[in-house]
C-alpha cells in the first residue's frame, strides 16, 4: 500500500491521502480487503453506480448516496451533483480509472498524480459535462408532474432501474451438477487410486531388480512419470458440470414484440488458405450455412479470409452470393437443418417429417437442382484453375487479379451481401458478406492463421463492429442454426456473461467410420475433459466453433476485476521482484494502464470534438498499443458494438484497407496482448490460455443438436500428422515465455486446477520419451529372459492387483458420469499410445531443433492410392516417417514373443510361470498399436515396401547388437569359469 512521508496512505486512484472519517479515523471504502480509496473518489464510484470493490468485488457498505441526492433536488437550491464533485479540479482529478497497476511514467509525474496536460483536458471535459447535465436536470424540474402519482421512494426506484421486468429477471441458463450418486463415488476413487499410486511407488523403489538393474531403473522412471501425467490430467476432472439453455427466455427478453431487436450483434470469421487443398465447395456450404442462421439478418455479418489470395475463392464466393439469394430464404420458410445444401440434400433420413406445407416437395426439388448448377459451376470454376496461366489470373474486366503474387500483393476487400446489396429473392435483407485478402510482401512476418484472424478482427471493427465474435474454419458448418442464440443465452445474460471471454463449442464430424478407429471424433476430450474445465475456469480454446467477447480478445481484464498488478503478466516464477522485470515489460504494462484509463474518460465523456478526439488518442499513446487507426481505436472504445456515429462512412473501405497493411501491426501489441496471439502453430490454447490469466472465464455450450460439424483427416498418415501439429504447438509455448509452469503468476487469476489442465496440454508430448521405452521393455524382458519386477510377495501381489482395479474402476465410474461409450474410451487409449510413440516423438525433437537451432523439419506426405468407396480415403496409404517408430516397435515385440515361447519350450515346464508376466506385458503393447497395424496394411493388407524395410533393418540392427553387447545380463569374467570348471569334480 502506498503511503504518503507522514505515513497516511495514499489512494489508489488519484494519490492523494484517503482522509478520514466522521470519527477522525482513517477512511476505509471496503471492510474486507482494505483497498486504500479516498471519501471523493468512492463517492463518485456510488454515484456511477459501481457499488463493489475493485480489489475483491464485496459490495460497499454505504448510506444511500440517491436519496441525499433526491432530498438536495427537492431543495431546489443545489445540483443534483454530489458537493465532492462541484469542484472541476475535483472531477478532472478523480475521474481516472482505477488501477492497482505502478507504471513507469507515474513514478516522474507529480504529487498530484497524472499527467497535468491530461487531466486539464478531463477537467475541461468534465465541466462541460457537467452544465449540460445540470441544464437537462432544471428542464426536468419545470416538467409538472401529475397530481395523483405517488412518490417512489429513492431506494425502490434506484431498484426499478437496475432490475428487469419479472420475465426478464429469469437466467438465461442453468448450471447442472453431476448427481452426487455418480462423482462421489468417483471422487472417492480417484483418492484411493492416488493412495494405492504411493504404496505402490514405495514397494518398486524399495524392492530393485539386482539381476536386471538398468531394466528396473528405467520401467520406474517411466512409471513415475506416467503417474505425474495421470495427476495433470485427472484432477482438472474433479468437479465436472453441464448446462442448460432457454432460448423461449432470450427471446423473451431481448426480441419483444412490436419493439426494436435488443439481440446483439455478431461477426463471424471462416479462414481459408489454398483452395485447391480447401475445395472452395465446402468453404461455400460453411459460408451458406452462416448466412441461412436463425438470428436477425441485420446483426449478422460473415467475414471470409482467404490468406492465399486465390482468385479462385473470390469468384467462388460471387457464385456463393448470388446462390445464397436463394437457399437463404428456402431454409428460413422451412426451417431446414443442416442449413449447408451438401449436408442437407445428403443426409439419409425421411426429409418430409414434420414438414406440413404443401408446397414444400416441389420447392425442395426445384432448389436441389439450383444447387447442383451451382456445384457444376464451381467445379467448373476449380477445374479452370487448375492450371495458372503464364501470365496470371484475370477478372472479367480486363484487369489482373492482384493477387497473383500470392506472397507480394497489396489487400484486398469486397463486401458482397448486406444493407446495400443484393436481396434475396423474396425482396428481404440478406446478411453482410465480406471478402478479405490482408496485404502481404516480402520481409514481413505475417503469423499464418493467427495473423489472418487478427486481420479480421481490425477489418470487422470498422465495417460492423460487433460485441461479439465467432470463427470457423473453412470446413466446419453451421448444423444448428440456434447455435448463436445458444451463445448469447451466456453472453447476453449480465448474471453470467460480465466475466466470460468466450463459449466453447465441441467439434462434431462427418464422414468418420463407426469404429473411428484413430480417435478422431475426440469425443474422451470434448466429452470428458472439457466438461470438467468447465467446472473450474472453462473449457481452453480449440481453435474454431468458439463465440469471443471482442473486448476480451483487445487484452482488457474483465469489468469485476481491476486491472492486473503490473507484475502479474510476468512470466517469472517470483514475480513480486520489481528487478526481475526487465524494462520493456514494465514499459509493456505502463501503456496498458495509460490506455485503461483514457478509455474509462472517453466512456463517460459525451461532449468533445473530432479536434480533441484525434489529441487524445495521440497523447494517450493508443497507437502503440492498437496501431494507427482513430476509426479502428474508437471503435475499441464502444463495449455494445457498432460503428462510431463520429466516423464518416464513405470512408470505411479505405480505413478497413489501412487495417489489413503488413506493416500496420509493427510496434503494436498485436499478437502479443491483443487479439489471437503468436508464438505458437497452437495459437487458440496460447490465446485462451492468455484470457484467463487475466481473469476472464469460459463456457461450454453443448447444445442436444452439435452446433457445428466439420470434417477429420481419417487415414492414418494424415491423422498422424495432425497430431503432430498439435503436439509441436505445445512444445512451441512450454519453450516460450508464456509456458504455464511459469506464466501469469503475479496475478493469482488463473486457478490452480485450470493451471494443471494447461500444464497438461503443454508437456504431453514428453510422455513419447517413457511411452517408447516402456514399450520397448516387454521385448527386452522377453530376449534376455529378465524382468523388471522381482519375485512377488503376498503384500505385493494386493498393491498390483489394487492398482489394477483402481485403474478399471476409475474408468467405468467415469463413464458412468459422462456418457461416453467403453468403445470410445478404449480407441482414446489405443490412439494415446500410438500417436505417443510417433506423432509426439517427432514433434520433441522439431520442437528443439527449431526453438533453441532454429532448424525447421517438415516430414512430407506423399498420397500412394486409394478406394473410390465409401471411407476409401480410410484406406488410403501414405509414405511419412512417422510410420517407422510404432512398425518397429509392433516387429520386437512379435520377435520378443517367439523368442519367449522358444524359450518356454526348452526350458521346461518351470520356465512358463515367469513367462506369462512378460507376455502380457508384450500383448499390451501389441494391442494398443493394433488399429496402426490394422490402418497399415490397408484393405488389401498391402503396405508401403520402405515402411517394412526401415522396420525390418531398425529390428535387426537392435537384435545384433542385443546380442552382441547383452547389457542387462550379469557379467561373468573368465577368471571366474576357470575356478568353478576346477572345482568340478569329474
Amino acid at each position: 500500500m502506498a503511503e504518503s512521508g507522514d505515513g497516511v496512505p495514499l489512494c489508489n486512484t488519484c494519490g492523494e491521502q484517503i482522509g478520514v472519517n466522521a470519527n477522525g479515523e482513517p477512511f476505509v471504502a471496503c471492510h474486507h480487503c482494505d483497498f486504500p480509496i479516498c471519501k471523493s473518489c468512492y463517492d463518485f464510484y456510488i454515484n456511477e453506480g459501481r457499488s463493489e470493490c475493485l480489489r475483491c468485488g464485496t459490495p460497499y457498505i454505504y448510506e444511500d448516496k440517491i436519496t441525499e441526492n433526491n432530498d438536495t433536488e427537492a431543495s431546489g437550491n443545489q445540483s443534483t451533483i454530489a458537493p465532492e464533485f462541484s469542484n472541476p479540479q475535483d472531477v478532472g482529478l478523480h475521474a481516472r480509472h482505477v488501477s492497482t497497476v505502478s507504471t513507469v511514467e507515474e513514478e516522474g509525474n507529480d504529487e498530484s498524480g497524472g499527467n497535468p496536460i491530461w487531466k486539464n483536458r478531463v477537467e475541461s471535459w468534465k465541466s462541460k459535462d457537467k452544465k449540460n447535465k445540470k441544464k437537462k436536470e432544471k428542464e426536468k424540474k419545470e416538467e409538472p408532474k401529475a397530481e395523483n402519482e405517488a412518490p417512489i421512494p429513492p431506494e425502490q426506484q434506484h431498484m426499478e432501474e437496475i432490475q428487469p421486468s419479472s420475465e426478464g429477471a429469469e437466467p438465461l441458463s442453468r448450471v447442472i451438477p453431476v448427481p452426487r450418486t455418480k462423482i462421489l463415488p468417483y471422487r472417492i476413487v480417484i483418492i484411493m487410486r492416488l493412495i494405492i499410486l504411493g504404496l505402490f511407488f514405495h514397494y518398486r523403489v524399495t524392492n530393485p531388480v539386482e539381476s536386471a538393474y538398468p531394466l528396473w531403473m528405467t520401467s520406474v522412471i517411466c512409471e513415475i512419470w506416467f503417474a505425474y501425467s495421470w495427476v495433470l490430467d485427472q484432477f482438472p476432472k474433479w468437479s465436472p458440470i453441464n448446462r442448460e439453455t432457454y432460448l423461449d427466455r432470450l427471446s423473451a427478453r431481448f426480441e419483444r414484440e412490436g419493439e426494436p431487436n435488443e439481440l446483439s450483434a455478431v461477426d463471424f470469421f471462416v479462414s481459408t488458405v489454398d483452395p485447391l487443398k480447401e475445395p472452395p465447395l465446402i468453404t461455400a456450404n460453411t459460408v451458406l450455412s452462416i448466412l441461412a442462421v436463425d438470428y436477425p439478418v441485420d446483426k449478422v455479418s460473415c467475414y471470409v479470409s482467404d490468406d492465399g489470395a486465390a482468385m479462385l475463392t473470390f469468384e467462388s464466393l460471387v457464385e456463393t452470393a448470388e446462390f445464397a439469394r436463394k437457399w437463404v430464404p428456402f431454409c428460413k420458410k422451412y426451417s431446414i437443418e443442416p442449413r449447408a445444401p451438401e449436408f442437407y440434400f445428403s443426409q439419409k433420413i425421411d426429409y418430409l417429417k414434420d414438414k406440413i406445407h404443401p408446397s414444400f416437395v416441389k420447392e425442395r426439388r426445384a432448389m436441389k437442382r439450383d444447387y447442383e448448377e451451382y456445384k457444376v459451376r464451381v467445379n467448373a470454376l476449380v477445374s479452370k484453375a487448375l492450371k495458372t496461366p503464364e501470365e496470371g489470373w484475370t477478372m472479367q474486366d480486363g484487369t489482373p487479379w492482384p493477387g497473383n503474387k500470392t506472397r507480394d500483393h497489396p489487400g484486398m476487400i469486397q463486401v458482397f451481401l448486406g444493407s446495400s446489396g443484393a436481396h434475396d429473392i423474396e425482396g428481404n435483407e440478406l446478411p453482410r458478406l465480406v471478402y478479405v485478402s490482408r496485404e502481404k510482401r516480402p520481409g514481413y512476418q505475417h503469423h499464418k492463421k493467427a495473423g489472418a484472424e487478427n486481420a479480421l478482427v481490425r477489418v470487422s471493427a470498422v465495417l460492423t463492429n460487433a460485441p461479439f465474435i465467432l470463427n470457423l474454419d473453412c470446413d466446419h458448418y453451421v448444423n444448428n442454426s440456434k447455435a448463436v442464440r445458444e451463445a448469447m443465452c451466456f453472453l447476453m445474460d449480465p448474471q453470467v456473461g460480465r466475466d466470460v471471454c468466450y463459449v466453447q463449442f465441441p467439434q462434431r464430424f462427418d464422414g468418420i467410420d463407426r469404429s473411428d478407429r484413430y480417435a478422431n471424433r475426440n469425443i474422451v476430450f470434448f466429452d470428458v475433459n472439457m466438461k470438467g474445465l468447465d467446472g473450474i475456469q472453462g473449457p481452453v480454446y480449440v481453435g474454431t466453433g468458439c463465440v469471443f467477447n471482442r473486448q476480451a480478445l483487445y487484452g482488457y481484464s474483465p469489468p469485476s476485476m481491476s486491472n492486473l498488478p503490473r507484475s502479474s503478466s510476468s512470466c517469472c516464477c517470483c514475480p513480486s521482484k520489481k528487478s526481475t522485470k526487465d524494462a520493456s515489460e514494465m514499459f509493456r504494462d505502463a501503456k496498458r494502464e495509460e490506455l485503461d484509463a483514457a478509455i474509462f474518460n472517453l466512456k463517460d465523456i459525451d461532449n468533445y470534438d473530432e479536434h480533441e478526439r484525434s489529441m487524445l488518442i495521440s497523447q494517450r499513446s493508443f497507437e502503440k498499443t492498437f496501431g494507427l487507426s482513430s476509426v479502428f481505436i474508437e471503435s475499441t472504445l464502444m463495449d455494445n458494438g457498432g460503428v462510431p456515429e463520429s466516423v464518416n462512412s464513405s470512408t470505411l473501405i479505405k480505413e478497413a484497407i489501412h487495417v489489413i497493411g503488413c506493416g500496420y501491426e509493427e510496434k503494436t501489441e498485436w499478437g502479443k496482448e491483443i487479439g489471437w496471439i503468436y508464438g505458437s502453430v497452437t495459437e487458440d490454447i496460447l490465446t485462451g490460455f492468455k484470457m484467463q490469466c487475466r481473469g476472464w472465464r469460459s463456457i461450454y455450450c453443448v447444445p442436444t443438436r452439435p452446433a457445428f460439424k466439420g470434417s477429420a483427416p481419417i487415414n492414418l498418415s494424415d491423422r498422424l500428422h495432425q497430431v503432430l501439429r498439435w503436439a509441436l504447438g505445445s512444445v512451441e509455448i512450454f519453450l516460450s515465455r508464456h509456458c504455464p509452469l511459469w506464466y501469469g503468476y503475479g496475478g493469482g487469476r488463473l486457478k490452480g486446477l485450470q493451471r494443471l489442465a494447461y500444464i497438461n496440454t503443454i508437456v504431453y508430448p514428453f510422455t513419447s520419451l517413457p511411452l517408447i521405452a516402456y514399450c520397448c521393455l516387454p521385448a527386452i524382458c522377453l530376449l534376455t529372459g529378465k524382468f523388471i519386477i522381482p519375485t512377488l510377495s503376498n503384500v505385493a501381489s494386493v498393491l498390483f492387483l489394487g492398482l489394477f482395479l483402481s485403474i478399471i474402476v476409475t474408468s467405468v465410474l467415469e463413464l458412468r458420469w459422462s456418457g461416453v461409450s467403453i468403445e470410445d474410451l478404449w480407441r482414446n487409449e489405443q490412439f494415446w499410445v500410438i500417436g505417443g510413440v510417433s506423432a509426439h516423438l517427432f514433434a520433441v525433437f522439431q520442437g528443439f531443433l527449431k526453438m533453441l537451432a532454429g532448424v525447421d523439419t517438415n516430414f512430407t506426405v506423399t498420397a500412394k492410392a486409394a478406394d473410390d468407396t465409401e471411407f476409401g480415403e480410410l484406406y488410403m496409404i501414405k509414405w511419412t516417417t512417422l510410420l517407422i517408430p510404432p512398425t518397429t516397435l509392433i516387429v520386437i515385440n512379435i520377435v520378443g514373443v517367439v523368442a519367449g515361447f522358444s524359450d518356454a519350450l526348452n526350458g521346461g515346464y518351470e520356465s512358463w510361470g515367469p513367462l506369462f508376466g512378460k507376455v502380457f506385458f508384450a500383448f499390451w503393447v501389441i494391442f494398443h498399436l493394433y488399429p496402426f497395424l490394422k490402418g497399415l496394411m490397408g484393405r488389401q493388407n498391402r503396405t508401403p515396401t520402405i515402411v517394412v524395410l526401415w522396420s525390418v533393418l531398425l529390428a535387426s540392427v537392435f537384435s545384433l547388437i542385443w546380442v552382441k553387447i547383452n547389457p542387462f545380463v550379469s557379467k561373468v569374467d573368465s577368471t571366474t569359469i576357470s575356478q568353478q570348471c576346477i572345482a568340478i569334480d569329474c
